[in-house]
């Protein structure tokens, strides 16, 4: 576990009294909601990356050359 593991409601209490401290009573509810749209909007970025690299390239019929009309300079 990393450094949050170890985190208590002790610990928890103490950086939520400090954050009142410096931040204000007004602004901590801006930070929060702020913050929720920055989790949100990287989650929905992250979900449209993982679905461009997951979905198939599209396929181009590309014309075959032994067809009548394939030859753009000289169509048949």
């Amino acid at each position: 576990m990393g450094f949050l593991g170890n985190l208590g409601m002790p610990e928890i209490l103490l950086i939520m009294v400090i954050a009142l401290l410096v931040f204000g009573a007004k602004r901590l509810p801006e930070i929060g909601s702020s913050m929720g749209k920055g989790i949100r909007e990287f989650k929905r970025s992250m979900r449209e990356v993982t679905n461009d690299i997951d979905a198939p390239a599209p396929r181009r019929d590309l014309p075959r050359n032994d067809q009548p009309g394939a030859d753009p300079q000289n169509p048949a």
